[in-house]
């Protein structure tokens, strides 16, 4: 199956501790892992804040309130979360959330070295939203 190796474990337990904002998984080789809702949507898989490639990620900020509205699975290989903040395209496979699980610690001490380095925030109160898209226009130009 695209994007599953042979030898990740799967997910027995999924469970939202939405006064936490706690994501509790456990695996099937009994591994238990707790991940902050946070850390899950700082450290989205989709392609909007980690680009296309090397060096196209978007430094995600203010997210330190974000909750998990809910959860649906993709397949049997995947969850999709639905963030308050609206996000909801990024895909995490058994592999991204035990790579998630297996290097919480060290991922989210550089995550944040580089908001600190970029002088942000975790805080959304102290971060600007995005500027917002343009809207399409139709039709020949003028």
């Amino acid at each position: 199956m695209a994007g599953l190796h042979s030898d990740t474990p799967i997910p027995t337990e999924i469970k939202l501790h939405q006064k936490s904002r706690i994501l509790e998984l456990a695996f099937e080789n009994g591994e238990r892992f707790e991940l902050t809702f946070e850390f899950l949507r700082v450290f989205t898989p989709s392609a909007e804040a980690r680009g296309h490639g090397e060096g196209q990620e978007t430094l995600q900020v203010g997210k330190r309130d974000v909750d998990i509205l809910g959860i649906e699975p993709v397949g049997n290989y995947a969850i999709k979360p639905v963030f308050s903040d609206g996000h909801d395209s990024g895909l995490y496979s058994w592999d991204v959330l035990y790579t998630l699980c297996t290097h919480r610690d060290e991922l989210w001490q550089a995550y944040l070295d580089k908001l600190a380095a970029a002088g942000s925030s975790r805080d959304p109160a102290l971060c600007p939203p995005p500027p917002a898209k343009p809207a399409a226009k139709c039709g020949p130009k003028r």
